[in-house]
């Protein structure tokens, strides 16, 4: 069989939707021919140029500071416990629960106030200084930030 032959054969098979043929002659020759997909290709994109913020240095150290500062702040009207992640903020154990903590009940630094849930995972917050607790900021199962300021205490 030569290389014409082969070549109508796949125009034959083009033709006829046929996708696959087998031939073997009594000399030992065999000729196997698969059409179809062809490899799925992945259209490809350049990767276009960007370039990081660049940041003064005292902003930097003002945005270090703010987190510094957001983890347990002073305030003039007492001291506030924030939120240390992102997540769904719970003011009870269960939903049958009593809330951990109410207006007016005095807590210790290791009192748990609240749970912030991140990735199914329920993440206890203790008050982290004693004090009375004046405002409740987040209402329960509602979202929260890194930094939300869940409760003030007096």
């Amino acid at each position: 069989m030569d290389l014409e032959e082969i070549k109508e054969l796949m125009a034959a098979m083009e033709d006829t939707g046929m996708t696959k043929i087998a031939l073997k002659d009594n000399n030992g020759f065999e000729l196997k021919l698969e059409r179809g997909k062809g490899l799925d290709t992945i259209p490809y994109a350049p990767p276009v140029a960007t370039v990081a913020p660049q940041f003064e240095p005292q902003a930097q150290e003002k945005l270090f500071q703010k987190e510094t500062d957001a983890k347990q702040p002073e305030s003039k009207e007492g001291h506030e416990i924030t939120s240390p992640m992102v997540g769904t903020f719970y003011t009870a154990a269960s939903p049958e629960a009593d809330p951990f903590v109410k207006v007016g009940d005095t807590v210790t630094e290791e009192t748990v106030v609240g749970i912030v849930e991140a990735m199914k995972v329920m993440n206890e917050i203790k008050a982290g200084k004693s004090g009375v607790v004046i405002e409740i900021h987040v209402d329960n199962a509602h979202p929260v930030e890194f930094g939300t300021k869940l409760f003030t205490l007096a």
